[in-house]
């Protein structure tokens, strides 16, 4: 089978909606982060929760804050991947839901609005104003990734959820747009497609993790996923039920294990260690006599393991978690997460399995925060159920579901409505939050 390795990335067509009687179809998907490539090949349609009949993990060093920077390093593991999880399921793939969260990745909010004249909205309006939105979007030079219904209007009444059938003089609605710097995605599709793969669609990290995650309840009283991978943190802000804003944070987990390393002179993987069993982002009383044993940073057999408390750990974990979630602080605020009502945070991401970083969390954003872990799914893995593969399993549930997406469809018709600023939604969303 020759590699898919279009010179550029058409635009995608969302995957079918299925319903309930149609029959099981595979689905493979793949999270490529900057420290592993994770996937999984799973059933979906029929009358039960998507069913996973194949897994597979590699590490990879191909990639920087998400971004393939090595093509070879990036297909190897992808290609290992999927091998592991195409023989778990005893089929091969062609084809991958893929999770992105490089490139700049950003929102924007665009708008349109059509004459109903006070009859009924019918579908043909439902069509015609899709169409309006559609040519309503302007990337700027950028790659639309998304391009979701927000807020359907009528007659300047907002939050109006299913407009069809009710009468209107306008019918207006406000679209979720987010965009990624393309050479991030044409790099990304040329790593997949060398691998063999092609890529049926592309799917927003933090949008895909709030699936496997977050419960209706949270997503209309208004949430916020914060998902801490390895090289990038992803944010995904809901209100009303919706996605309303995303953001990246060029900073993750990594960055702790760099700060250990360079704090105690040892190397990355014995800071790695480090973090993972004796670290923690709140100090106790006992940790200012409790030591951790720093190894060399040469395996010379002349250098040896040093002892320092472990308060000394925590200091440099929380220098560096004070770091990001100052940057997370300032994201939120941009999207609007303000307010008494915004008080929820989730957090998954490999960088959420860090010991009391929720108590962190939620002393320093003055927020109720729980760490999020994936379900929505029959037979994920038991390695694969911690808040690390929330992404890997929400994309499962993307591909079972219709994102309803405007962007990815061939629509005809153009419109001149104006666009409006990301500020002008939010502040419809969060009122007087």
């Amino acid at each position: 089978m020759a590699p898919k390795t279009p010179s550029r990335i058409p635009p995608r067509l969302p995957l079918a909606p299925l319903s309930r009687s149609q029959p099981e179809r595979p689905v493979a998907v793949l999270d490529v982060g900057t420290s592993k490539v994770s996937a999984l090949i799973a059933l979906i349609g029929g009358d039960s929760e998507p069913r996973v009949i194949g897994s597979g993990q590699k590490p990879c060093s191909g990639l920087k804050r998400g971004a393939v920077t090595d093509y070879e390093k990036a297909e190897m593991a992808i290609r290992g991947a999927m091998d592991q999880a195409e023989r778990a399921a005893g089929i091969q793939m062609n084809s991958v839901v893929g999770g992105f969260a490089a490139g700049s990745m950003a929102s924007m909010m665009a708008s349109a609005e059509i004459d109903i004249a006070g009859a009924n909205i019918t579908p043909t309006d439902m069509v015609t104003l899709r169409q309006a939105g559609r040519a309503a979007i302007d990337p700027r030079g950028r790659t639309v990734v998304h391009a979701l219904p927000a807020l359907y209007t009528m007659d300047g009444l907002v939050g109006v959820e299913s407009p069809l059938g009710l009468h209107a003089d306008r019918l207006g609605m406000d679209i979720h747009v987010v965009t990624a710097e393309t050479p991030a995605i044409l790099n990304y599709g040329r790593a997949v497609g060398q691998a063999h793969l092609g890529v049926s669609a592309l799917v927003a990290s933090p949008l895909a993790a709030s699936l496997a995650v977050l419960d209706a309840e949270e997503r209309d009283i208004g949430v916020a996923l914060i998902e801490i991978g390895a090289g990038i943190t992803s944010i995904a802000v809901h209100k009303f039920g919706i996605a309303v804003g995303v953001a990246t944070i060029p900073m993750g987990s990594v960055d702790i294990t760099e700060d250990i390393a360079a704090a105690f002179a040892t190397r990355r993987s014995g800071a790695e260690r480090l973090k993972t069993f004796d670290g923690a982002a709140v100090a106790t009383t006992r940790d200012q006599i409790e030591p951790v044993i720093i190894p060399p940073a040469l395996e010379d057999g002349l250098s040896e393991p040093v002892k320092v408390p472990r308060a000394a750990l925590v200091a440099v974990i929380r220098t560096r978690l004070g770091m990001l979630f100052g940057e997370i602080a300032r994201a939120l605020a941009t999207l609007g997460f303000v307010g008494p009502q915004a008080r929820r945070i989730v957090l998954t991401g490999g960088g959420a399995d860090l010991r009391s970083i929720a108590d962190y969390a939620g002393t320093y954003l003055g927020c109720n925060v729980r760490i999020g872990r994936p379900r929505g799914l029959i037979g994920l893995p038991q390695a694969q159920e911690g808040p690390a593969f929330a992404t890997l399993a929400g994309l499962v549930l993307f591909a079972a579901s219709d994102s309803g997406d405007i962007w990815h469809q061939q629509l005809a018709g153009q419109s001149n409505e104006p666009r409006r600023g990301l500020s002008g939604v939010i502040e419809k969303l969060w009122g007087s939050l």
